[in-house]
């Protein structure tokens, strides 16, 4: 019985270790895959970075499929959820690299090349990440809050004030207010970002739209914060506590704190050399 061609799907960069070994044999990734780890390079060096990785179906995962799957809503969300599981499960025993969605290889003599190719960078990301973990902060401004009458302590205008047209072009009147929103979501990033000691890196995402604007509590407002920081483990409490106090008092204004995730905003995915040509999106910074 000929037996189906693969290609290998790379989940992860990660130490090889016992406990991660056992972890990632006790899970399922994309298609419900057996994973494995990838041998590191060097058996002599047991900090070699290796790929957590699984085989899945040529036919369902060459180019031309993931075309027609990336435009299945359900395809994705499954697959996403299906990878996301995998790495969070993996960094909770261990530091991980998280890659992109659809990582792929042609087969493990590839994979194995780029690992070698990206050894002293993925080294360097890990040591880097090692006892951290992301946390997003997202701010949201519901329009037409009630209360905001004036100038804030920092002299900007509340971006959810509603006011009169002022006498003159309705055209320069709506330039004013927008230039009036602009300033204090400026300054609603200033006051979020007042957390950002606790952090050692920081990245500041675009803001997001349509259902996603409504964020973890289900509120109603526009997204104009959407950051990403690396918090170290023993700051996590007081980086929540330093968020959660800038978003008191601000009327209209709701910050929320999301985390611990792993740290997607912070890896660096391998280049497609070696690779099969084949490719997904970025699984997303923290979901």
């Amino acid at each position: 019985m000929t037996r189906e061609a693969t290609l290998t799907y790379v989940y992860a960069v990660a130490v090889p270790t016992p406990d991660l070994a056992r972890t990632a044999a006790s899970l399922r990734g994309v298609g419900g895959a057996a994973l494995s780890l990838l041998p590191p390079l060097d058996e002599a060096d047991p900090a070699a970075p290796a790929f957590v990785t699984s085989q899945v179906p040529h036919g369902d995962w060459r180019e031309e499929a993931l075309r027609a799957h990336f435009e299945d809503l359900g395809w994705l969300e499954s697959t996403a959820r299906a990878h996301h599981q995998v790495i969070q499960a993996l960094g909770d025993r261990a530091t991980v690299l998280p890659l992109r969605m659809a990582t792929l290889y042609q087969d493990e003599e590839r994979a194995l090349a780029a690992l070698r190719e990206q050894r002293p960078a993925f080294a360097e990301r890990l040591a880097l990440l090692a006892h951290h973990a992301e946390y997003g902060v997202k701010g949201y401004v519901r329009p037409g809050a009630g209360g905001d009458t004036g100038p804030d302590a920092h002299g900007a205008e509340p971006a959810a004030a509603v006011r009169a047209p002022a006498a003159g072009s309705p055209g320069k009147a709506y330039l004013q207010a927008r230039k009036r929103q602009h300033h204090a979501r400026e300054d609603r990033y200033q006051q979020a970002a007042a957390a950002a000691p606790h952090a050692t890196h920081a990245v500041r995402h675009p803001a997001q739209s349509g259902p996603l604007t409504r964020g973890e509590a289900g509120g109603e407002g526009e997204n104009v914060l959407n950051d990403a920081y690396l918090v170290p483990e023993e700051r996590a409490e007081a980086f929540r506590r330093a968020v959660e106090r800038a978003g008191e008092g601000l009327p209209g204004v709701r910050v929320e704190v999301t985390g611990p995730w792993a740290p997607y905003s912070f890896a660096m995915p391998p280049p497609p050399t070696g690779g099969s040509g084949t490719g997904g999106e970025a699984s997303g910074g923290a979901p």
